[in-house]
């Protein structure tokens, strides 16, 4: 047996292994969070600390939800998609560096385009806001 034979169950193995670790290493956070919690909530409750300062403190923190996300991985894959296209016309050779430049050039353009957009539809609505305040 040699070693590319192992080579190809070694890989297998690994690309195996990592979802069940990801899913070990998930499991142990929520566990470790919900005991966090147990006992913070233990402590408030003997140090005779008031319901409404427990409330405060205990009660969980919404994630914020982000409403540009779509905006953000269209222009991004936008962009990568137009840096392929310019590798394409341009006839690099994938396994050349100049074949992969312009796609990470046109990704980058697109987050930075995205950032540009969410800044200024963020101050509109903040704008607009104060404008509707009495």
């Amino acid at each position: 047996m040699y070693f590319h034979d192992l080579e190809g169950i070694f890989a297998v193995t690994l690309s195996l292994l990592i979802p069940i670790v990801a899913i070990i290493c998930g499991v142990i956070t929520s566990i470790n969070k919900k005991k966090n919690e147990t006992e913070l909530r233990k402590a408030l409750i003997e140090n005779h600390t008031d319901p409404e300062s427990i409330k405060l403190l205990v009660e969980e923190q919404q994630e914020k939800s982000n409403k540009f996300i779509m905006l953000r991985w269209g222009c991004v894959l936008l962009g990568a998609g137009l840096g392929a296209a310019i590798s394409g016309w341009a006839g690099t050779d994938p396994d050349n560096l100049y074949f992969w430049l312009p796609i990470v050039a046109g990704m980058g353009l697109g987050m930075l385009i995205s950032f540009i957009i969410e800044t200024k539809m963020t101050k509109d609505e903040k704008n607009q806001d104060l404008t509707e305040q009495p």
